[in-house]
């Protein structure tokens, strides 16, 4: 219970559902043992017309207020009481029906609010973790502790937890019966409690365990499922269907016999409690049964205590299953925590203001150091506002890195990144996110329209709007050649499209965002010739009156930058225009020949 207390910030705000649902659970379970206590009346005075008989061992304020109740009920004509007995029956069945809506409606509303809101803070959370956090993990394991762990807690929650209150609740009614009416015959009821009471938490701790085991499992499978339905097309064609239906088989598997486990463990714990209350209570009919025999209890009142004895083993029987998934439940709570734990790399600070304007962008004495790896090392650039900036180098060197300290996915090791003579760290990251609109060399598109995905960075523009910033990209004749347009659903990361056409999309994405500073990372890099000619035409027209950061695989395009600088081991060991580079017969100049240019 002490992860589940972990979540009181979560229902603060709406507790006052749970106290209701409590009330409600309170009311409901008074009218089911108020209409359980009028067998007695009912067995002794209406079908036996004999006197109804209480034990004279009770408390002397219990006895009292129970031999006048008593009195009254044996002077009432048998006829009389069966009337009025109907009447109240029928009165409290519609109370206890009320009352149990009620329960039920404040408590799951209760449990379905305080886990959206935790669903709802873990997946917020996952967004303003830096990119460092989802590197190191697993997207199948984040999917499933969003997923699997927190539909446990739902269950917890919103069924298992409210079903526990309710249950136990009805217990210590139960047991106020039984100890109204004998409690020489109630506490060696209490006996029997304990025994049902160890296979509960016996099982309970085994559960518990399985539970940990299963999530980890489900995680594994949502991995395999993300990665392997997502590389499908590597699957087939290096043929691994059958590799891969045996690894998920023995996965699902291994799942499947840990569910065996919690199945035999849960199933186990009904027949149990039941035989060990069964037993108990056949001991407890023959002492009670020697009582009525005796003139000393009517048959009324000892029908009344069995009838409440054996209600008591169903409730406990619920105490237990709920115990179960509560227990499941619980052991979600810490893996959701430790993703809500997880510290933010970048920070904004308090003081951070907005980025109005954009005259000139510095690196200054930057250096990155990434898991005890130097990245990049004492950077040092100039950009002026509207200038284009080429980027060289081999895989690994840190070129992509560079630009992602730009956007601040990252914060560097030291040195800084300055806007106008000002730190980037002193504005609000929205602020500066906003005037910078980025094109990956694998464009990113989502499952949705064409319209949609154009938008995405500006929601709230029009249509007009869209189809300029699409005829911009050179994808409009496109789009209208399509039978939806811009309605068009693409799939997932666009898979109804070509490469062309996704990177057409999401240059025309960055071009109604309009910004100020452009990155582009290898845009052109996986593009057939005639995709890349449209798509460097887009590219053309968007870069103008621009500042721009081109990544370049092909130094073709990055003839006319303002400035070229060459990477190598994290350093700049060139740096000049095109022409400049070439005629210093550096690294430069040997990439140039290795695609095939003429130098001139």
């Amino acid at each position: 219970m002490k992860e589940y207390l972990k979540l009181r910030r979560w229902t603060r705000a709406h507790l006052s559902y749970f106290y209701l649902g409590l009330f409600f659970m309170l009311l409901s379970t008074l009218f089911n043992a108020i209409s359980l206590t009028t067998i007695c009346p009912l067995i002794d005075r209406v079908f036996s017309k004999k006197e109804i008989i209480l034990q004279k061992d009770l408390p002397p304020f219990l006895l009292t207020k129970g031999e006048r109740l008593v009195k009254l009920l044996n002077s009432l004509p048998p006829l009389l009481i069966l009337k009025w007995l109907l009447v109240i029956i029928v009165l409290l069945l519609l109370l206890k029906g009320i009352s149990s809506f009620c329960q039920v409606y404040f408590m799951r509303h209760f449990g379905q609010r305080t886990v959206t809101d935790l669903r709802n803070r873990l997946y917020g959370h996952l967004q303003v973790l830096s990119l460092d956090f989802f590197h190191k993990g697993r997207l199948g394991e984040l999917m499933a502790r969003i997923t699997y762990d927190v539909g446990l807690l739902e269950i917890a929650i919103s069924e298992a937890i409210p079903n526990l209150i309710f249950k136990f609740l009805t217990v210590v009614l139960y047991l106020f019966i039984l100890f109204f009416i004998s409690w020489k015959l109630a506490l060696l009821s209490l006996f029997v409690l304990p025994l049902l009471g160890f296979p509960i938490l016996r099982i309970g701790k085994h559960l518990r365990k399985i539970a940990l085991l299963l999530q980890e499992k489900m995680a594994d499978l949502t991995t395999i499922l993300q990665e392997k339905i997502g590389s499908i097309q590597i699957v087939k064609a290096f043929t691994g269907e059958e590799r891969e239906k045996a690894l998920f088989g023995q996965e699902n598997e291994r799942f499947f016999r840990l569910m065996v486990k919690q199945i035999k463990r849960i199933a186990l714990l009904p027949p149990l409690t039941e035989l060990v209350g069964v037993s108990g209570g056949a001991v407890i009919i023959y002492l009670g049964g020697k009582e009525v025999l005796a003139g000393r209890l009517s048959t009324g009142i000892f029908l009344l205590f069995l009838v409440a004895l054996f209600s008591i083993i169903s409730p406990v029987k619920g105490m237990a299953a709920a115990n179960a998934k509560i227990q499941a439940g619980g052991s979600a709570l810490p893996r959701i925590f430790k993703i809500l734990q997880e510290r933010y790399e970048v920070v904004e600070k308090e003081t951070a203001r907005e980025l109005s304007g954009l005259k000139e962008i510095e690196f200054s004495h930057l250096s990155f150091r990434y898991q005890k790896k130097d990245i990049l090392e004492d950077i040092n650039l100039e950009i002026k506002a509207g200038e284009t900036l080429g980027i060289v180098g081999s895989s690994g060197v840190g070129k992509t890195t560079l630009i992602n300290l730009l956007l601040r996915f990252y914060d560097p090791s030291q040195g800084a990144i300055l806007i106008d003579g000002e730190d980037i760290k002193n504005f609000k990251l929205r602020s500066l996110r906003e005037k910078i609109g980025l094109v990956t060399q694998e464009p990113i598109l989502f499952n949705d329209t064409i319209r949609n995905n154009i938008a995405y960075g500006k929601p709230e523009a029009t249509k007009n709007e869209i189809i300029e910033a699409a005829k911009i990209a050179n994808i409009h004749t496109f789009i209208e050649t399509l039978e939806a347009g811009y309605e068009t659903i693409i799939g997932e990361r666009g898979a109804k499209l070509s490469g062309g056409e996704k990177q057409r999309i999401a240059i025309a994405r960055a071009i109604l965002k309009d910004p100020p500073i452009l990155i582009l990372d290898e845009a052109t890099s996986n593009l057939d010739s005639a995709s890349e000619k449209l798509v460097q035409r887009a590219l053309k027209r968007v870069m103008e009156k621009r500042t721009s950061f081109v990544i370049a695989h092909r130094l073709s395009t990055i003839r006319q930058a303002d400035l070229i600088i060459v990477l190598r081991e994290g350093r700049i060991v060139e740096k000049g225009t095109h022409q400049e580079l070439l005629n210093q017969k550096g690294p430069y100049c040997h990439f140039y020949r290795l695609q095939g240019e003429e130098i001139k």
